[in-house]
């Protein structure tokens, strides 16, 4: 189901969800800052994040555009609300989704797998590795696991959380080997969810089914959110999630 954003009561729980997810580029990337419109990197940020996500409807444009780096190739900028016409500028959308949120009464399904919290730089190696499927890059480095967004600089108008508490969750079969994962991250009142992936012959419900688990154990009573698009999103649905409003992704292909 597809609610349309016309309550206050979601508005804030879309600019959450923005936040969160922000915050959780913000620590991937290893930097950039925060306003009260958007956070941004001045530097191209790692494969697959991107240079900017907006916090407001109204965040100006043009603003935005002038805190990163457009002439490198595929610039790119989460507009949040989908309310941005970066055309002008030379961008092209590159894809849409939709924000998900499950409240923290959802009830859940028992893993298959044995799922724990990932610890320490060997073992986040191994996540990765299994994320990726073939081999680990270091995209997912080790001040993750300290929560920590390094260079993070807040401004005025904005939480002052950084990146919340941030964990990597791995699902493990009797011999140890990471069949399923995911990574979330807190800040506030909800956590994120993101990143949610399955081996080849592991059903991705058991992806979803474990890493709500143990989200719900690491974090009681807050609720969840996220973003997902096509196949993603119909398993995300399934497992208790409703969506509630759309984003898009720019990208400059210069």
């Amino acid at each position: 189901m597809i609610i349309t954003p016309n309550t206050e009561e979601l508005e804030e729980l879309l600019r959450a969800a923005a936040y969160n997810n922000a915050a959780w580029c913000a620590a991937v990337s290893r930097g950039g800052s925060f306003t009260a419109q958007a956070w941004s990197s001045p530097r191209r940020t790692p494969l697959y994040y991107p240079d900017a996500v907006t916090l407001t409807r109204d965040t100006d444009a043009a603003a935005l555009l002038a805190g990163i780096d457009t002439g490198a190739p595929h610039a790119s900028v989460k507009d949040s609300f989908a309310a941005l016409d970066l055309a002008p500028a030379g961008f092209e959308v590159l894809f849409g989704a939709q924000w998900i949120h499950r409240p923290a009464s959802a009830p859940g399904a028992a893993p298959a797998l044995e799922w724990s919290r990932i610890s320490g730089p060997a073992e986040l190696e191994a996540w990765e590795t299994a994320w990726d499927g073939e081999e680990s890059t270091g995209l997912f480095h080790p001040g993750l696991l300290d929560g920590a967004a390094e260079g993070t600089e807040g401004t005025a108008g904005t939480a002052a959380e950084g990146a919340g508490e941030i964990a990597f969750l791995a699902g493990r079969d009797t011999e140890g080997r990471i069949l399923a994962g995911a990574a979330v991250n807190r800040t506030g009142e909800v956590v994120g969810i993101s990143n949610v992936f399955s081996a080849d012959g592991t059903p991705d419900d058991e992806a979803w089914t474990g890493a709500l688990t143990l989200t719900a154990s690491l974090w009681p009573g807050l609720a969840l959110v996220g973003y997902e698009s096509g196949d993603d999103l119909d398993t995300a649905l399934r497992h208790g999630f409703t969506a509630i409003g759309p984003l898009r992704v720019w990208i400059h292909p210069g």
